[in-house]
């Protein structure tokens, strides 16, 4: 008879939220073999609640960090871990399982140590092997995966770092990443919105997302201008840029782009939006690791604005290009996409499974069981 697992799951940030909703779903669904406990410990506390919301979840705890009375990253972390070390204390999980990057995957996995719990990574496996880029991201994961006990990789290349560093084979499990699972469930053949529905069938949409935090200042400013001269010199090309109003980037977004003709600044579309509205889009422009996963579904190109990824999947498949921040090769990058079919084609690659198949979400809950039922 298998034991009902008690599993202590942090959130901290929204693509957190959205890759973790079906596996929790999945666990709500079987009441008798798991017990979620929902954490929410993060700066976007009041974004996460949104998040949460959409997929009809609530958190059992809560700790809303003000940024303001922070005083940097170690501050932050040492907050953390008395934190989920309290809701260790209060809610007595069987395991504690994890997702990403995050300083809260991080604290999570320290207090799971700390307190002799097994830790399960999902994502596992993901590495630049470049511990300042992403910063702090590389080293964050790398960390988390030293403190594992069961290794939940996306992919088998993911399988294959933490062979090459040495972990057990045992405690590895192939799952696909659950945001397939999530773009599956909300993609609609049917969908239109206001923007979608007054776009001439002509014209193609750029999407542009830009959230990392090294890619404020001089680097969005070199960005935007450039996704500017695209559209200025391309007549039938239109831009949507969705930005959190609250950024650090926004001011600067809204004195570049805001009132132009054929650009869209709006607020962070909803989940469902954007990504109808991405796998409508004729090219993305983005900075997100997880937009990478998501555009594979629907065969979309996607200009990375980063120096390297973590995702090298994309890369092989050609359905990715890193092109970094620079100005002349990010504008070099659009303009071959947008006036060589053969280059378009050839990063629309028919590889639906690139990152998973729709099952992540089951096979991470199969794991569990089979490791700690």
């Amino acid at each position: 008879m298998m034991t009902k697992l008690k599993v202590m799951i942090p959130l901290s940030t929204r693509a957190g939220v959205i890759k973790f909703a079906p596996v929790i779903q999945l666990m709500q669904q079987a009441p008798q073999d798991f017990e979620p406990v929902i954490v929410v410990a993060s700066q976007q506390y009041q974004q996460l609640h949104t998040v949460l919301a959409d997929f009809a979840l609530t958190a059992d705890f809560e700790l809303a960090v003000n940024p303001a009375e922070l005083r940097g990253r170690p501050d932050e972390l040492s907050r953390l871990v008395h934190h989920l070390q309290t809701v260790v204390n209060a809610a007595q999980p069987a395991l504690i399982l994890t997702l990403g990057d995050s300083l809260a995957t991080l604290a999570a996995s320290l207090v799971g140590f700390y307190n002799r719990l097994p830790v399960a990574h999902v994502e596992a496996g993901l590495r630049t092997f470049d511990k300042a880029e992403p910063f702090p991201d590389e080293m964050h994961r790398q960390l988390t995966d030293t403190l594992a006990d069961l290794y939940l990789a996306p992919t088998a290349a993911a399988k294959e770092n933490l062979l090459f560093e040495h972990r057990a084979e045992a405690q590895i499990v192939v799952t696909g990443n659950p945001i397939v699972d999530v773009v599956k469930q909300c993609y609609q053949a049917d969908y239109t919105s206001p923007l979608l529905t007054q776009l001439p069938p002509q014209r193609r949409l750029l999407l542009l997302t830009i959230g990392r935090v090294e890619n404020t200042g001089l680097p969005l400013e070199g960005i935007l201008r450039t996704m500017r001269d695209v559209v200025e010199t391309n007549p039938d090309v239109e831009l949507l840029c969705p930005m959190a109003l609250d950024s650090r980037g926004f001011p600067l977004a809204q004195r570049l782009l805001a009132n132009r003709a054929r650009i869209h600044l709006v607020p962070l579309l909803a989940l469902r939006d954007f990504i109808n509205t991405a796998a409508r889009s004729y090219l993305i422009v983005t900075d997100s690791a997880g937009t990478v996963e998501e555009a594979s579904v629907f065969h979309r190109p996607v200009l990375l604005l980063r120096q390297n990824t973590e995702r090298p999947e994309a890369l092989f498949a050609q359905t990715t290009r890193v092109v970094g921040t620079d100005p002349t090769s990010l504008q070099q990058a659009v303009f071959e996409l947008l006036h060589d079919k053969r280059a378009y084609r050839a990063m629309q690659n028919e590889d639906e499974a690139l990152f998973g198949d729709g099952h992540a979400a089951e096979r991470i809950l199969a794991a569990l069981q089979q490791h700690y039922g």
